[in-house]
């Protein structure tokens, strides 16, 4: 116990009691202000949340930068699979591929803010060049300082409008975070999960005349299974939670609001208009929704493993 003991206080006073004290503030008006007197308001919060605009705007921020994900999962896969082979130097390989994620951080998102440049970035002047060779009458887009997206979303309401369908600060984010995740700790997960799967089934798909795509479809693909299981999982929690960093460094939200996530919200809720009830209620929010995803991808995902 002696031993145990310093990592128990440590749990207990950062972790167990701000966590607990964040549940009743959550049902609380507690503003950091001597100006509010602190009440307690039950359900109010909540009620607040599900009428405020802004909530569902950046909630679908959230979901909007989520749709990177599946591309994310599928080059961990493709990357891992092409480092899987016995090749002469592939030690240098994998190192090199999983680089980005040792200097994934302010560094790294301060340099994609500079490629983004609009003006004088390498992704624009590249774009700048190719449109100019091929004589397509297209600008480059704008990225971190444009509203528009994919989906043509609407900046100010949740809804679709047609004149911003294109390219923008969201999708800027996606493009990045695929980039980041594809040589990352999936890559490594996928590349532990491809070396120990049987040689023994190979062998026999290969006597049986199978050719790549159906040895990866029948052999590879159920075997990774619980890794898939468990990286979906992972990622869609991430997703949910994160945007923060993204946001702080490289646009603070910008522009018009469209790269606040349910994250950056909570912190901007919480540490600048020291909203510490309501910011509370959504993080208990998020929680609940997570809680909630997870249960259900834990018995629809136990399932498919359990008929691989």
């Amino acid at each position: 116990m002696l031993f145990l003991l310093p990592n128990f206080l440590g749990f207990a006073v950062f972790t167990a009691i701000p966590v607990l004290w964040s549940l009743g503030a959550a049902f609380t008006n507690w503003t950091m202000s001597n100006t509010v007197p602190l009440q307690w308001t039950g359900l109010e919060n909540l009620r607040e949340m599900l009428h405020d605009t802004e909530f569902w705007l950046y909630s679908l921020n959230t979901l909007y930068l989520m749709v990177g994900l599946p591309f994310a999962i599928f080059g961990s896969l493709l990357i891992a699979m092409l480092l899987n082979q016995k090749l002469r130097g592939m030690v240098v390989y994998r190192t090199m591929f999983y680089l980005p994620t040792f200097t994934n951080g302010v560094a790294l998102m301060i340099l994609w803010k500079a490629l983004y440049n609009p003006d004088f970035g390498p992704i624009n002047s590249a774009l700048s060049w190719f449109f100019h060779a091929l004589r397509i009458p297209l600008e480059p887009p704008a990225w971190l300082l444009s509203t528009h997206s994919l989906f043509a979303l609407s900046p100010e309401r949740v809804g679709f409008d047609a004149k911003q369908f294109g390219l923008g600060a969201r999708d800027a984010l996606i493009i990045m975070g695929v980039w980041i995740a594809i040589g990352g700790n999936n890559m490594l997960l996928y590349l532990a999960a491809l070396t120990n799967v049987p040689q023994d089934l190979y062998e026999a798909a290969a006597i049986d005349g199978a050719g790549r795509w159906k040895t990866f479809w029948n052999v590879t693909w159920p075997q990774l299974a619980p890794t898939t299981f468990f990286i979906t999982i992972m990622s869609f929690i991430g997703g949910l939670t994160g945007g923060f960093d993204q946001a702080r460094v490289m646009t603070q939200g910008k522009p018009a609001g469209t790269t606040i996530t349910l994250s950056y919200y909570n912190y901007i809720k919480a540490f600048e208009q020291v909203q510490m009830g309501y910011a509370s209620a959504i993080s208990w929010a998020l929680f609940a929704i997570i809680f909630v995803v997870t249960l259900i991808g834990w018995k629809f995902g136990s399932g498919a493993m359990g008929d691989v």
